[in-house]
């Protein structure tokens, strides 16, 4: 007599369970710009939301506590001037947020550990480079400081925001709008999908397409594609009948799929989000009401059907935390923010079990704040996986660290030595004192006001203990 063997799997029983009406954040205005981010960016300190915004674009920054009903003068961050498409926090510092727009500039601020009293208008750096819109943006997984671009030129820009300049510019690669852009586990690769239906695996410091295929899913509608921790591709889209569908690629042989699984006829664009320490992906369909997830193994049917959660209202946007952020004693493996038209709603996905014990099978270390690399390491040619911290004892997000950019400045650069042309009567030797005077007067005058600014920032952080400890 057979009798089916259901497959081991520690992720078998995940289940989903909204968090209580009191630890949702509400009284928030998502923005209704028809663009297909996620439009809400978590990390173990912040929720980021893209908001509705009159003159120009606007996200909205929360303490992870401060759940409940949201003041309708709440601080913004504001200094876009056109709706912003996407937002990301810094994997490397938690008071660190890149803002993409249709105003074609990307801005990095800094976020400080206290609520501000008024809006954030004063960015820490601007990145001008692309013609036309930005929508997607992406901090590179291990190196400092290194976040990517990719706008409606077509042109994908990966800068240094250390420096504010931009280390790699791929112009003539991609022929048609870009859906997405993913890094592989340790930065050293990037992949794409476009408009022009195909899926690329470009090596960005080479500038080079290591390699493509067309049409993964046939339909027209856009594609989605993620790197997964052994370097195969992840990708959903749409088959010529408007079918949703999923599959698995192997890069290094692009010919035939390793699975290609049709799922359902709804028309919301499937997002991915994938977790590199269990191997699950969790697809949730702009407009669905429902998040679906999978295991990806090297075994087959290679990715495997866990579960649905379920809900009746659909989700407008979505925000997936970091593993560190996750609450290890109560067997979280996953939580996301389900964005509503007025509110967000954190959804906890969970591993059942009977001990109260930390639960190693189900967090290996994972990727920690530090980075691997430093921009100019990177932008050299050398690569390194993230580096790993255990969640044995929880994980205790760091003070507010101060991004420094510092701008190469013209008049850095000392005139050249010897004979050069005059055009005025004065002594040659005597203007480059005075030129030398002048640097030395504006060094010690941007020491004057490096110092003013720490003044303010130590002023405000007291201002805001003192306040905390009075209400």
């Amino acid at each position: 007599m057979s009798r089916r063997v259901v497959r081991q799997s520690k992720f078998r029983h995940i289940f989903g369970q909204p968090l209580k009406a009191d630890q949702m954040y509400e009284d928030i205005r998502v923005s209704k710009v028809t663009w297909d981010s996620s439009f809400c960016a978590v990390n173990p300190k912040f929720l980021a939301i893209i908001v509705e915004s009159g003159g120009g674009g606007a996200f909205m920054v929360l303490h992870l506590a401060k759940t409940g009903r949201v003041d309708k003068n709440h601080p913004m961050v504001r200094g876009h001037t056109a709706p912003v498409l996407d937002i990301d926090w810094c994997p490397h510092n938690d008071n660190v947020i890149a803002s993409a727009s249709e105003d074609t500039t990307v801005m990095v601020w800094q976020i400080p550990d206290h609520t501000p009293v008024r809006s954030i208008t004063e960015p820490i750096v601007t990145l001008e480079g692309h013609s036309k819109r930005v929508g997607i943006i992406s901090w590179h997984p291990t190196a400092h400081n290194v976040l990517l671009s990719a706008g409606a030129d077509n042109a994908i820009i990966i800068w240094n925001v250390g420096t504010g300049e931009a280390l790699i510019v791929l112009e003539a690669i991609h022929t048609d709008v870009i859906y997405n852009v993913c890094w592989n586990y340790n930065g050293s690769l990037i992949t794409t999908t476009c408009k022009d239906k195909k899926v690329r695996v470009i090596d960005p410091r080479k500038k080079l397409v290591v390699a493509e295929k067309f049409a993964p899913h046939e339909g027209m509608r856009p594609m989605r594609a993620i790197f997964t921790r052994e370097g195969n591709i992840f990708t959903t889209g749409f088959t010529r009948m408007s079918q949703r569908e999923l599959g698995l690629w192997d890069p290094k042989s692009f010919d035939e799929p390793i699975v290609l699984q049709e799922m359902d006829t709804s028309n919301g664009v499937l997002l991915p989000f994938y977790d590199p320490d269990s191997n699950i992906v969790y697809l949730c369909g702009k407009g669905d009401s429902s998040i679906r997830y999978f295991e990806i193994t090297d075994e087959p049917p290679y990715v495997h059907y866990l579960n649905t959660y379920s809900s009746k209202e659909p989700q407008r946007g979505m925000g997936f935390m970091p593993k560190r952020g996750l609450d290890v004693s109560k067997c979280e493996i996953a939580r996301f923010y389900k964005l509503h038209e007025r509110k967000c709603e954190p959804i906890v996905m969970t591993v059942p079990r009977k001990s109260d014990l930390f639960q190693d099978d189900l967090y290996p270390d994972t990727a920690g704040p530090e980075p691997a690399l430093e921009a100019e390491e990177w932008a050299s040619g050398k690569d390194a996986g993230p580096l790993l911290i255990s969640l044995r004892d929880g994980y205790v997000p760091l003070k507010n660290r101060e991004l420094k950019v510092t701008k190469k400045n013209i008049l850095d650069k000392r005139p050249p030595q010897g004979p050069r042309r005059s055009y005025s009567t004065c002594d040659t030797s005597l203007s480059r004192s005075i030129l030398e005077e002048l640097l030395e007067e504006i060094k010690s005058l941007r020491e004057t006001v490096q110092a003013q600014e720490k003044r303010i920032s130590d002023l405000e952080n007291k201002l805001s203990q003192f306040t905390n400890g009075t209400s």
